[in-house]
Formats: structure tokens, sequence, C-alpha cells
């Protein structure tokens, strides 16, 4: 598989960003009240759940964080639409995600739902600002649409014979394990450093944002003698 174009489309960063992914979701469902950040099906769920059985506490639990994931999205497009050409609208996006899951680590127990709420805010983010790994829409925040789409992939392999198919399934299903490991590693660090825990994704957020500073899209500058930086270009 060539490399992406684009570094916000690239491999590399859909490792680091599902990783997050599955942290955030486990992080947010093991430490603070069985929760989801990404997973708002399950939140909405819970809410009706809640809701018809008059329990409004726990309703509002589930609700919040929807109503943050839903902001989260908004502001990223916002972002998009109206952010100059000084730093990537998805490098802006990445930066507020990595502070805000920093000032998440230090809430205590007794800040749950706020707690919840911005880490959905910031899942909100993320789901919005990244969208695609070498062209093909993946989701690395959840994990239903990547098992349709490996699936498809695998049918349309079986049918064809053709290779692309089968590098995509692949492409699709290594995105999953990636979720599944950060899923694993926040639990571990969950059980061992508790709520502040969550520090470990601001960490590798910032790591994804200086990995955005790469541009694929002038290859030809390098070794050339110009190694300025491209402020325009699509990361």
């Amino acid at each position: 598989m060539e490399r992406a174009r684009q570094i916000s489309e690239s491999i590399e960063l859909g490792i680091i960003l599902s990783l997050v992914g599955g942290f955030m979701d486990v992080y947010s469902y093991m430490g603070r009240d069985q929760v989801f950040a990404n997973a708002q099906t399950g939140n909405i769920l819970l809410f009706g759940v809640h809701l018809s059985q008059g329990n409004l506490d726990l309703s509002v639990r589930y609700l919040l964080p929807v109503i943050s994931f839903a902001l989260g999205i908004m502001l990223a497009d916002m972002i998009h639409a109206r952010l100059g050409s000084v730093l990537h609208w998805r490098q802006v996006s990445i930066f507020i995600e990595a502070l805000i899951l920093l000032g998440v680590a230090f809430m205590g127990p007794g800040l749950n739902l706020l707690a919840n709420s911005l880490t959905s805010f910031a899942c909100g983010m993320q789901v919005e600002s990244f969208r695609k790994i070498h062209g093909r829409g993946i989701a690395t925040t959840m994990c239903i649409g990547n098992l349709r789409s490996a699936l498809q992939n695998v049918d349309d392999y079986i049918l064809n014979h053709e290779r692309g198919f089968l590098i995509n399934a692949l492409l699709y299903a290594g995105v999953i394990a990636c979720f599944v490991l950060g899923a694993v590693l926040g639990n571990w660090s969950l059980e061992r450093w508790g709520l502040q825990s969550i520090a470990i994704c601001t960490l590798l957020l910032f790591v994804a944002f200086g990995i955005m500073f790469i541009d694929r899209e002038h290859p030809g500058d390098r070794g050339h003698g110009h190694h300025g930086h491209h402020g325009h270009g699509k990361r």
C-alpha cells in the first residue's frame, strides 16, 4: 500500500487515534460510572431505559455526554470552516482534544459527569476531524462501521479476487485491532494509575500533533536544500 498523500490520512496517525479511541471508551466506562465516551448509541439506549424508569438523575448521566459529543462535532466543523493557515484545522482539533483530556485527568470521581461530558466532547472532535485513512472512510472512535466495511471488502475479494479488496479489509481490521489494543491499554492503566491514566491519551495526541507537521504533498522538496514549513499543505 502506498503512503498516504495527506499525513492526516496516514496509517501512523490512524494507529494512534484508534488507540486513543479505545482508551477513552474503556476509561469512561470502567473508570467513570459506566458511561461510554464514544459509543453514543449505548448512551442513548441507557438514557431511554432510565427515562422510562423515571430515574431522571441517571438519564442525565447518559444524556449530557451525547449532547457534548454533538457539540464536539460542531466545534470541529467550525474550526474547519473558520481557521486560517497558521496551523491545519485538524492539528488545532487534536491539540484541543489533548488539552481537554489532560484536564479530565485532574478531575476526581465527584466530577464524573463533567469528566464524561468533556471526554465525549473530545471524541466528537476526533470523529469529525479524522474520517479517512488512505482515502477510505474509517472511524477511529467506533468499530461497527469499520467491521461492516471490512466484511464487505472480504465479500468483494471472494467474488472478484482483486487484491485491493483484501488490502482494504486488512486495513479496517487493523484499525479495529488498534481500538481493542487501546481498550486493553486503558483498562491496564486504570488499574495502575486510576483516573489520572487518561493523561496517556494526551501524550499520544501530542505525538500525533507533532507527526502532522510532516508534509507529504511536497516530496520533491526533500534533498533539494528546501526545508521550509509548508503552512498551506493539506495535512
